[in-house]
């Protein structure tokens, strides 16, 4: 019988999954939880050694001998900091240790509670990975109990070996031993410098080829990148392709690019149906929540992210298999390796894309977006603010060969001008900066900066506040709540741009709008920066934002 304790039958099921038998383990009382459950489990081999500095030294040694990883497990309080020698040794020497804490609860550290002491990150720079597992109460407790095992786990021999430290907080009872089998457990696996005649790269064609019904998800990425023809055949009807304006053109053949409108139009049996078996991921952040929300509630079987770096990115709580290599190349390998099978996901996906309607509403900051959108040259940069503008903007079509670029890393509103001004200094297009008010009177100063050229032409979108909020899920607003979470105001951007050289232009209808913004877009109108300043009611634009999907949901 094995601890009720749901973070340490996590762990031990993980630990038998990656394949780390040898344990050296401490006596103790916090980690006694721990230690019975490994000692009970005929696949680990366990060594009992008192002294922690010896223990890990000694499991160190153990380590030295094949290379495999070796597992040391201690109480808490200094008995961890024993250890901190033998870890030193194995960073430098780069030797595979995990190192198994168990620790008291974060409450009672620093109360005068006995063998307390900040456990959780102790070994500092002389670990590769340290993590503080939860205790787990709730699903998303175990998913991130589970995560943070795997990443620990992972770190042992990415880019090197070296020591992890994985901390294990208890909190009282201990010793309830009622669970007879230890749980299913969900492993993520990374592939590092594929090669086309290895056995892992083989191994993982043959899965992609068991499934029928493939997603291929892209964040944002900013360039623009030209697949060979050839690929582009091969590729292209093997995947469902969703992309945003912020992946710019980084898959081969038709990107699905109104797919957030298109969630939400599904009703529950047509989710299901189009549920994905396999989520392949590469680039960077992805803004739409309601995918967001659609493959954490419809989970595929397996879900890979393929990126240079390597990292564990869980975005939809389903990762099994990280591929440590560059995308394009990842899928240029693939391209001929692929079965040919007959698959009708992706058809699936596109026609219901082709046939939702883009949004026909009344005068608003969605149809202002709309508006500009729709006459955009073909060889521009569009600068995206975060909140409103970005989603908006997912609504309408843009020309393949635009640049779309967005501070989406952290998706705050501070900088989101002073970013594009810094690259429209460098670049020889047009640069139309899609802003919102909030976004925009933020960093107001960027204006300050001497070295904003003709080529930028700022479309300021002014509402009068924050209200995308309104449409946040809950949030029941009275009027000083309104207040302080929109930001309610009264501020024009005419007078401060014109100070600063701008040409200022201004729309407040519909009709103003259609005449403004030709001569915004004219690429030879001016020598100096222009600011169009589109005013509409934020209130009346999140009702029509709101009708539009309504009307998806209904139709």
């Amino acid at each position: 019988m094995y601890s009720d304790k749901k973070n340490i039958l996590e762990l031990v099921a993980l630990l038998i999954k990656h394949e780390i038998n040898n344990i050296v383990v401490c006596p103790g009382s916090r980690n006694s939880p721990i230690v019975h459950t490994l000692v009970n489990h005929p696949f680990f081999t366990c060594y009992t050694i008192t002294d922690e500095r010896s223990a890990a030294f000694f499991a160190l040694g153990r380590a030295l001998h094949g290379g495999r990883p070796v597992a040391i497990c201690c109480t808490s309080g200094t008995a961890l900091l024993n250890m901190h020698p033998a870890v030193a040794e194995a960073y430098y020497q780069q030797v595979p240790l995990l190192v198994i804490s168990a620790d008291r609860p974060q409450a009672w550290i620093g109360q005068m509670d006995g063998q307390t002491i900040p456990q959780a990150g102790v070994f500092g720079s002389l670990v590769k990975k340290s993590v503080n597992l939860p205790e787990v109460h709730t699903d998303e407790d175990l998913w991130y109990c589970n995560r943070l095992i795997n990443e620990a786990i992972l770190a042992l021999d990415h880019h090197g070996k070296g020591p992890a430290h994985i901390n294990v907080p208890l909190s009282e009872p201990l010793f309830r031993f009622k669970t007879k089998e230890l749980p299913e457990v969900r492993v993520i696996h990374r592939y590092q410098g594929l090669n086309v005649y290895e056995n892992d790269y083989n191994e993982l064609i043959a899965r992609l080829n068991s499934y029928n019904r493939r997603l291929m998800v892209v964040g944002q990425m900013t360039l623009i990148y030209l697949f060979d023809k050839r690929y582009n055949k091969q590729l292209y009807k093997h995947f469902a392709w969703f992309t945003e304006h912020l992946s710019n053109r980084t898959i081969p053949g038709q990107p699905i690019k109104n797919f957030d409108a298109l969630l939400f139009s599904l009703d529950a049996e047509q989710q299901e149906k189009l549920r994905p078996e396999l989520v392949v991921t590469y680039g960077g952040h992805i803004v739409s929540k309601g995918l967001k929300k659609y493959l954490r509630t419809h989970p595929p079987k397996e879900h890979w992210h393929i990126s240079r770096d390597g990292e564990v990115a869980d975005l939809f709580g389903t990762l099994t298999t990280v591929i440590e290599i560059d995308p394009f190349e990842f899928l240029e390998k693939i391209s001929g390796l692929l079965d040919n099978k007959p698959t009708q996901y992706p058809m699936m996906w596109e026609n219901l894309s082709k046939a939702l309607p883009e949004p026909q509403l009344a005068y608003s900051e969605v149809t202002a977006i709309g508006a500009l959108l729709k006459v955009l040259p073909e060889t521009c940069v569009l600068h995206l603010g975060n909140s409103s503008t970005v989603r908006y903007a997912q609504l309408y079509s843009v020309p393949e060969t635009v640049e779309v670029c967005g501070n989406r890393g952290t998706a705050g509103i501070d900088g989101s001008l002073s970013t594009a001004f810094g690259y429209a200094a460098a670049s020889e297009k047009i640069n139309f900066i899609l802003i919102g008010d909030l976004s925009f009177f933020y960093d107001m100063n960027s204006l300050w900066i001497k070295h904003i050229g003709s080529n930028v032409r700022i479309f300021l979108l002014n509402n009068g506040g924050g209200e995308i909020f309104q449409t946040l899920p809950g949030l029941e607003m009275s009027e000083k709540t309104h207040d302080a979470v929109t930001g309610i105001h009264a501020t024009s951007a005419k007078g401060w741009a014109l100070e600063r050289g701008f040409t200022y232009m201004a729309a407040n209808d519909m009709k103003e709008l259609e005449e403004a913004i030709p001569l915004f877009v004219h690429p030879e109108l001016t020598e100096r920066p222009l600011l169009l300043e589109v005013f509409t009611d934020g209130e009346e634009g999140v009702k029509l934002y709101k009708s539009y999907f309504q009307g998806l949901r209904n139709k």
